[in-house]
């Protein structure tokens, strides 16, 4: 069995993975691992910016309002503050690094508005895709100095003694791999792919979650999910985000025969927080409202210059721009909730860090804001790292126990995963949807509450994965009788105060390995 030692080593290869190990490289020997190609994260998807009170007029205070308000103020207040009031002296960080974002002709960065902001405050990178642009611009950074083992999936945490001390891993072989380090850092992303139609990049399957999850480690806010209102879907097949940059220059949200749909239904309009669109879209599809859903866009001039990547999705798609309209419905987009971090990213269980939508650091309260998910990530690669590069934990170095594992009961297809989730556990949710769900996954013969070992193929354990995060949404659904955010139950329309504060923790008895 081929076997690592480092001081860390980072499970992913998005932003957050990507700028962690940038600011630990100096002080520290990092191995990064990610289960495909180093570009198959959302990040690399990203097409939406990364938002800053950059302006003069605007103020980290209004955007940390707004922040709290589109979460329906579940947020953690103080890190929500904290990413706001960090957000500018990150961007002018990436900017000393070498990083590029979108200038006017005078030189001055170009700020947009997206959903849920009361003020123009993202930057973006060659128009619609600041993702592929910041994720490529830091991979350059650190490839010289960092390892990164490609198409290798995390199949286990390794816990000694109440600690991660690293990972077990599958290479491109199939063949077993040890990663052992003093911290061990999850930066997976999230789990989109439980559902379809869905923005996510096909390898988000909820790996981090439910690795984290079967060591030991505490999860939180699962039953939060966001729903994007615009995903370009014709003919049945999703082919991508339509950014909500396109609506922050003017565009609308109408059905066939031209009426606006969010006309009326909030003060922001077409602008309004992304649970708030896209709960009206489905609703105007399932009242017959809205046979179709379309962005028109026919008063954007220059739009082919202005979003190349949205351009290239329609192109894929056989969209004809010239007609003005974008065919768009609601997908899954991102998860609020996750592996539970403290301000420095640490988790329940020590030696562990997560960063990114994998992780719960409570910025994004019920229903996530525009635009800052690449921002938490940045902000939080760089508290963990400062408490990785001051503090590590003992190196813990064991041929690891290769009993005690239980072969995989075969997991249902990742498409039967994705139809029941969405069907029961989507936009709308019902105590009698969310109980057929949660039955569901229990079918399979997995007891989710009791913390055992497994073992099986790539694809079987990624299915595990997908199945064992589907459980954790639907069972924290269908605890939380209310509706707040991206959870939506018509069985318990109304916010309930009492439910404001509280969040719902998924915790098994964690595993040792002798």
């Amino acid at each position: 069995m081929k076997t690592y030692h480092a001081d860390i080593v980072i499970v992913g290869s998005g932003l957050a993975a990507l700028y962690t190990a940038a600011k630990l490289m100096n002080k520290k020997r990092v191995i990064i691992l990610t289960k495909k190609k180093w570009q198959a994260s959302n990040s690399y998807l990203a097409q939406g910016g990364i938002a800053a009170a950059y302006a003069p007029d605007d103020d980290w205070h209004q955007q940390m309002e707004d922040a709290l308000r589109a979460g329906r103020y579940h947020n953690n207040v103080d890190e929500t503050a904290f990413l706001a009031r960090e957000s500018k002296r990150q961007v002018d960080a990436l900017i000393r690094m070498g990083m590029q974002f979108d200038r006017d002709q005078k030189g001055q960065i170009l700020l947009a508005r997206e959903g849920g902001h009361s003020a123009a405050r993202v930057l973006h990178a060659h128009g619609d895709a600041t993702g592929r642009e910041l994720t490529g611009f830091v991979k350059k950074y650190v490839e010289r100095q960092v390892i990164i083992h490609e198409h290798t999936q995390a199949t286990e945490l390794l816990v000694q003694n109440g600690h991660c001390v690293g990972v077990r891993a599958s290479d491109q072989s199939e063949e077993p791999v040890v990663y052992y380090a003093r911290n061990t850092v999850l930066a997976t992303g999230g789990c989109g792919q439980i559902y379809a139609p869905t923005s996510a990049d096909p390898a988000v399957t909820g790996d981090g979650l439910a690795l984290a999850y079967w060591a030991g480690a505490a999860l939180k806010d699962m039953e939060f999910v966001q729903f994007h209102p615009t995903l370009l879907i014709k003919n049945h097949r999703a082919y991508g985000l339509v950014s909500e940059a396109v609506r922050g220059e003017g565009a609308k949200l109408i059905n066939q025969d031209g009426k606006r749909l969010l006309e009326g239904k909030h003060p922001l309009e077409d602008l309004a927080p992304r649970d708030v669109v896209s709960r009206v879209l489905f609703k105007a599809q399932k009242t017959g409202e809205a046979e179709q859903i379309y962005l028109d866009i026919s008063m954007l001039d220059h739009f082919a210059e202005h979003f190349p990547t949205i351009t290239q999705l329609c192109r894929q798609a056989g969209v004809d721009l010239a007609k003005g309209r974008i065919p768009v419905s609601p997908g899954a987009h991102f998860l609020m909730g996750g592996i539970e971090t403290d301000h420095e990213g640490k988790t329940t269980l020590p030696g562990l860090y997560a960063i990114g939508e994998c992780a719960c650091t409570g910025v994004h309260g019920a229903n996530r804001i525009a635009s800052h998910s690449l921002l938490e990530a940045v902000t939080y690669a760089g508290t963990a790292a400062a408490s990785m590069n001051t503090h590590t934990e003992q190196p813990i170095e064991k041929i690891t126990d290769e009993s005690g594992f239980r072969n995989v009961p075969p997991p249902p297809s990742k498409k039967e995963i994705q139809k029941t989730m969405f069907e029961y556990v989507g936009i709308w949710r019902t105590q009698q949807s969310l109980t057929t769900a949660v039955d569901w996954c229990l079918s399979w013969g997995i007891d989710f509450n009791r913390a055992e070992r497994f073992d099986g193929t790539k694809d079987e354990l990624e299915r595990l994965n997908m199945l064992t995060t589907a459980w954790l949404i639907a069972s924290s659904a269908l605890e939380r009788t209310e509706s707040r955010g991206g959870h939506t139950r018509i069985d318990y329309p109304e916010e309930i105060e009492q439910w404001r504060t509280k969040s719902i923790i998924r915790e098994v008895t964690k595993i040792e390995q002798n």
